[in-house]
């Protein structure tokens, strides 16, 4: 089964809220509150952390909270494009977390590419933005933290 991902509120804008979800028989949604954002983003900048390699490491995490229960089952994950030219790194980042969580996918299964409005990752994710829909879970600052860590 084919599992798209999609993303609402860009992680870097840090008034809004961050929604990511993924859709295919099933959906599931997170919610990265816009404090959670801006705390985890300054405790990270204060740590050294270059701004742009924050944002890419911090989608990564929000991936992960969102896939990690799920991924197994898929057959292959597509996650829409947000960052161009950062997918490798992105794929990396994801990967190591998985890995570190003993959960042990083939790389290939995760692609990146255009997942579309019609989608209902899409739909998903902007519904839980808009709060029409409520979050399978909100993510707290210490689960973001906590991954940083490792």
């Amino acid at each position: 089964m084919k599992v798209e991902v999609d993303q609402s509120g860009k992680i870097g804008d840090t008034k809004v809220p961050t929604a990511l979800a993924f859709s295919n028989r099933q959906q599931f949604a997170i919610l990265i509150p816009a404090t959670v954002k801006r705390e985890c983003i300054q405790k990270l900048r204060g740590k050294g952390k270059l701004e742009t390699r924050v944002y890419i490491q911090l989608f990564a995490v929000g991936l992960f909270l969102l896939l990690r229960r799920n991924i197994q089952s898929a057959e292959q994950v597509v996650i829409d494009i947000e960052y161009p030219g950062h997918e490798a790194k992105i794929k990396e980042h994801l990967i190591n977390l998985l890995h570190r969580a003993d959960i042990k996918i083939h790389r290939t299964k995760i692609q990146f590419g255009y997942v579309g409005k019609k989608s209902r990752a899409h739909h998903v994710a902007i519904q839980t933005f808009k709060g029409k829909l409520k979050p399978d879970q909100i993510i707290q600052l210490e689960q973001v933290l906590r991954e940083f860590r490792k």
